[in-house]
């Protein structure tokens, strides 16, 4: 991963944090912070991909696959992919 000191906010990044604001907000009136939702998307992510890895020994890949998401997936049963990029 490359660091950056800042984070551009396009048009389609800035609705997908609008959106997991949403998700991650208490209520209606909850705004949750920028560095909230990220962190919140960022759990997500790794728990997901600890789920499926966890999930291959146990459930049928045709299962699973029906869980796949564009950032993740299980294929087959040889590996679990990203293709965020």
């Amino acid at each position: 991963m490359t660091r950056r000191t800042s984070l551009k906010i396009t048009d389609d990044r800035e609705r997908q944090l609008e959106k997991a604001s949403e998700i991650v907000a208490g209520g209606p009136d909850d705004d949750p912070p920028m560095s909230v939702v990220i962190d919140a998307a960022l759990a997500h992510l790794i728990q997901s991909e600890a789920n499926i890895s966890r999930a291959r020994d146990n459930l049928e890949p045709q299962i699973i696959q029906r869980f796949n998401t564009d950032v993740i997936g299980l294929r087959y049963r040889t590996y679990i992919e990203s293709n965020w990029r």
